[in-house]
């Protein structure tokens, strides 16, 4: 017997399906755990994506027929336009690099689709996201994945306690070899292949960011400088959306030692580069940081933060407060601390939670 959707069931279980291997072994999993399991993918980008694309929806429709189970399709072009591609635009606009998944996991994913998994009647929604969660006296933690070269704990750190509530991480301590004889096992019509996941910037071509950036903000290809920390002019280049901080390639400029972007000055368009040595940091600020428990963590000992997803992570000390501000010294200097992008807090295996880079501050 079905459930009224303003009561939802905890043995009924929406799956946010991709098309993917990860989601498509989450749905076939909870199914076997004994399960009701509904099938839910979302359309979010018109003009072929990665990971979100009508292909998307009828690979994961495939699935969820081969499994029996309904499937149901979310339409959210409109609200994916507004919250993530006009912000990441903006973001490259302002010489910043963003992190869309995350904004993306936090308002969509766990947002409208958790939204739509209530409506039906689901207690939960499930992802393939190689992360773990655990319940104790003080609220909902979060912890690394098993697999730390799938580990997806960062893109999480935004998420609510309301929204951990009512989430499910059925990989949480499986490998990705794990899954991929899982679905062998069970014939699932997928790629068991790495070609098909879902990945960061899944609606951004081979060809980069610079040609999505200039098609919704044309006036942003033009002529600017490329100076070095001295003031002197090495170069020119069409645009600073097309630079990030600690590129290399792609300057144009010869120089007795390798030169990498320092910084994107937005304003005055231009690309400040500078040796390695001087794309250092000794720390940043981190603006509008979010903590999954609610409180900040103890500023008395140091944490170690990541500073993009594929960073190792820098032991580093908060050294001050303000509001959802806090600043941060490493206790060795960086390379290519961009603004824009998440640095996440990590007590062990434990994410914090985190903000967004504001600046760096120079290496002495």
């Amino acid at each position: 017997m079905n459930t009224a959707p303003d009561s939802p069931t905890p043995t009924r279980v929406a799956v946010g399906m991709s098309g993917g291997l990860d989601s498509s072994v989450v749905a076939s999993l909870l199914q076997d755990q004994g399960y009701e399991v509904i099938g839910l993918t979302l359309h979010m980008f018109k003009e072929g994506s990665r990971c979100c694309s009508i292909e998307d929806v009828q690979r994961a429709r495939a699935v969820c027929d081969h499994l029996g189970i309904r499937h149901y399709t979310v339409n959210a072009v409109e609200l994916f336009a507004e919250t993530i591609i006009e912000p990441f635009v903006d973001e490259y606009a302002r010489g910043r690099t963003p992190s869309p998944c995350v904004l993306c996991n936090q308002y969509i994913k766990f947002g409208t689709l958790q939204e739509r998994a209530r409506q039906l009647g689901c207690g939960f929604i499930a992802t393939g996201h190689y992360v773990r969660k655990e319940k104790r006296v003080d609220g909902w933690h979060v912890y690394k994945g098993r697999d730390a070269k799938k580990d997806q704990s960062y893109f999480l750190h935004r998420l609510s306690q309301e929204q951990l509530e009512h989430s499910l991480f059925p990989l949480e301590g499986w490998s990705k070899d794990d899954v991929r004889a899982y679905a062998q096992e069970k014939k699932l019509p997928v790629s068991i292949s790495s070609k098909t996941e879902s990945q960061d910037l899944c609606f951004i071509t081979e060809a980069g960011p610079a040609p999505f950036v200039e098609q919704r903000r044309p006036a942003l290809k033009k002529a600017g400088r490329v100076m070095d920390t001295d003031g002197q002019v090495l170069g020119t280049h069409e645009g600073i959306h097309r630079f990030t901080v600690g590129q290399r390639k792609g300057l144009g400029i010869a120089a007795r030692a390798p030169l990498y972007v320092k910084e994107l000055d937005a304003e005055e368009n231009i690309v400040f580069v500078g040796f390695r040595q001087q794309v250092q940091s000794a720390g940043c600020i981190v603006e509008d940081a979010h903590w999954i428990r609610g409180q900040t963590p103890d500023t008395s000992r140091p944490y170690n933060v990541r500073l993009r997803y594929r960073h190792a992570g820098v032991a580093a000390r908060i050294t001050s407060v303000q509001g959802k501000d806090v600043t941060l010294i490493f206790d060795e200097p960086q390379f290519a601390v961009a603004p824009g992008q998440a640095a996440v807090f990590y007590d062990g295996d434990e994410v914090l939670g985190g903000g967004w880079i504001s600046h760096p501050a120079p290496a002495e």
